[in-house]
Parts: C-alpha cells; structure tokens; sequence
C-alpha cells in the first residue's frame, strides 16, 4: 500500500498542476477577450482566430482542470443517500462509482479520442472559418484531459482503499450546492 499511495501522491501533483495551469489559462482567455474586443471596437479588425483561441483555452481549461476538481472532491455528486451515510459507506460509495462508472468511461473515452486527435493530426486538419487554427491541438488536450482523468480515478480509489485498511484518512466531507 505504501507503493501505490507514493504512485497516488504522483498522480496528484501532476493534476494539482494542471488544475493550477488551467487557472493560468482563465486568466489568459481573458485577457485575450479583452484584447480581441479593443482590437475589433478601436481598429475594426477582427479575425476567427481570436474566438477560437479562446474556445481552445476553454476546452483545456474544462479537459485539463476536472483531474483537479476531482482531487480536491469538487465534482458534482449526486446525492441521495451519501449525506445521509457514515464515513466508511461513503468511501464505499466512491469505491463503487470510481469502478463502476469514473475509471471504465475514462478509459473508454480515451480510448475514442485518441484515433480523432490521430487523425486530425495526420490530415492537418484546419477550421473551416476564415483565418481558423488548426484543430488537433484541441483533439489532442481532450485525449490528455480523459487520460488525466482515469489516472486522477485510479488515485482516489487508492486513497479510499488506504482509508478502508487504515493507512490513511480521508475527509468525505460533502457539501451540497446551493440550490
């Protein structure tokens, strides 16, 4: 166990860095929005490029950020009973969603991503739009992104494991949205 919590802990750093990443790239989006918006009002100039820049920042911001979100115990659940329930059911709870459902669609999506990103790449795939970007970079941050994700599932069903044989403790606390 104390292997694969040294494996766990690797696999956090690697998300906590993208998720900060990800931060970075809010603030970029934003400011490349601002900059788009001067540039087209002050000099009426404007290209595709500019838009799609920004909605590249968003994917990977979105893609690249849910490892994160899912470390820090961020994610949306659906709670019918887990708030209801003792600590170690809710560690259970996680054991069966991260095998059930997380980790084998992970996989299952990065398993599909990989032959769209491949073949965007290998046709130098462009936007259609006048003055677009090339595509597969965008392809390949969702290939990345599910990756990440699996890897992030792996690692908290390590952690619930060490929770379940006493290695170590996890705080399941789990607040609502406000609704």
């Amino acid at each position: 166990m104390p292997a694969l919590l040294t494996v766990s802990r690797l696999i956090d750093a690697v998300s906590q860095f993208m998720g900060k990443l990800s931060e970075y790239m809010v603030l970029l989006c934003c400011l490349i929005s601002a900059a788009n918006a001067l540039i087209r009002y002050s000099f009426n100039y404007s290209s595709n490029g500019w838009l799609e820049i920004q909605w590249y920042l968003f994917a990977f911001i979105v893609v690249l950020g849910a490892a994160h979100t899912l470390r820090m115990n961020e994610h949306v659940r659906v709670d019918l009973i887990y708030g209801s329930v003792s600590d170690k059911a809710k560690i259970w709870i996680d054991i069966i969603g991260l095998i059930v459902f997380l980790i084998p669609a992970c996989i299952f999506l990065t398993w599909l991503c990989w032959p769209f990103f491949l073949a965007s790449y290998l046709q130098h795939e462009i936007s259609a739009n006048a003055g677009g970007l090339i595509r597969w970079p965008v392809k390949l941050v969702l290939f990345l992104g599910f990756g990440l994700l699996t890897l992030q599932g792996i690692s908290e069903l390590i952690k619930r494991i060490a929770a379940l044989t006493g290695y170590m403790q996890i705080d399941t606390t789990y607040e609502k949205p406000l609704q």
